[in-house]
């Protein structure tokens, strides 16, 4: 008996998500991708080797403040073998194919400008992963289409001039920032250019002042310390390679995004999601908002949607501290035992060794 390719489950699940949440489904846009990209068979160990899931299937669905009822995930495009060139053009030419026909000319040339470096026509013989591909879907269809380019600390001189200026204030701010991709988002009437670095060693959260200062940002570490000092049971300092810092907008309006990769934290609480809805409890609309896309992401058979890969919190001079939270969908989680002897990337997860992946923690 054959089995089911995980396209079809991945399919039957963004399905169900689209209904239970109340947005467009996701198949007329991207089915076709999906079915390219993950046609090996449920379980196959091929899957594990990835940079932006480590030891599983890599597609990671999120959820954030920002957007509470849209429905986002990111995936590697074209299956475990894909070259990282072949992946890099195949996630460039889904973004010109969704961008073009849903948002117009006007927002492809955008696009063209701002990625024009980093879908060069030349391959770059370092690429390790080249390109991840998101979407975010709401109850009108294509909320966001997002590129995720891999990119390299001789690459940071063609970024646009505000973003560049910002890259340069973090790197002065905090030098064991090491760049690791840039990503470029494309909405319905407006677009934006992020640079994400990984923090190499390890830090206090109150080492972060130095450059929350530089951003105009000083007012907002007391939410840091709040979301990842409640959420993470205490804990205020984070172990090496396991903070990214994202990066955009303009050193006079700057957007500053914070991420901690849960599964390189030796004691991740087990109330960790307890914790944080705790946290959420004075936003009671995105906190049930929160709920739903868990329930979406629950199946039955399990009774709990997966294991937490990363809490995010986003900052900007103006606005509250909005958090984002990342899944390892249960569904397509490979076990422990299976991944002993694969050595993976730690581009997205902050992961090198594939045995550490499941570190995390599922609903307490």
């Amino acid at each position: 008996m054959t089995q089911e390719s995980v396209a079809k489950t991945l399919k039957q699940r963004l399905h169900r998500v689209a209904q239970s949440m109340g947005t467009e489904s996701p198949l007329p846009y991207v089915g076709d991708l999906i079915e390219r990209s993950f046609w090996l068979p449920q379980g196959d160990m091929h899957y594990a080797q990835n940079t932006l899931t480590p030891g599983t299937v890599p597609f990671e669905p999120s959820f954030s403040e920002q957007e509470p009822n849209t429905l986002r995930f990111t995936i590697e495009p074209l299956g475990p073998d894909a070259p990282p060139v072949i992946r890099r053009d195949e996630a460039t030419r889904e973004m010109r194919r969704l961008v073009s026909h849903l948002f117009g000319g006007n927002a492809l040339r955008w696009f063209d400008e701002r990625s024009e470096e980093w879908r060069g026509l030349f391959p770059n013989p370092h690429l390790s992963y080249g390109a991840w591909f998101g979407n975010a879907y709401d109850r009108d269809g294509l909320h966001s289409s997002k590129i995720y380019y891999e990119l390299r600390p001789n690459e940071l001189s063609a970024l646009p001039l505000p973003l560049a200026t910002l890259a340069r204030i973090a790197l002065e701010s905090m030098p064991a920032l090491v760049p690791v991709f840039t990503t470029i988002t494309c909405q319905r009437d407006n677009g934006k250019q992020r640079i994400t670095f990984l923090h190499w060693n390890g830090l206090r959260l109150t080492d972060l002042n130095a450059l929350l200062s530089r951003l105009g940002l000083s007012h907002r570490l007391s939410a840091v310390m709040q979301v990842f000092g409640l959420a993470l049971g205490g804990r205020f300092d984070l172990p090496e390679r396991s903070l990214f810092v994202g990066l955009s907008g303009t050193p006079q309006e700057p957007e500053l995004k914070l991420e901690v990769a849960l599964g390189m934290l030796p004691d991740l609480p087990p109330s960790f999601l307890r914790l944080l809805t705790l946290g959420l409890s004075e936003r009671p609309r995105e906190l049930q908002a929160m709920q739903r896309w868990l329930q979406a992401f629950t199946p039955e058979s399990y009774g709990w949607p997966g294991h937490f890969s990363i809490l995010s919190v986003c900052l900007t001079p103006n606005y509250p501290a909005r958090v984002s939270l990342y899944l390892r969908p249960i569904e397509f989680d490979l076990s422990q035992q299976q991944l002993d002897g694969f050595a993976n990337g730690y581009q997205r997860t902050g992961i090198q060794n594939g045995g550490a992946i499941l570190n995390g923690t599922g609903i307490a």
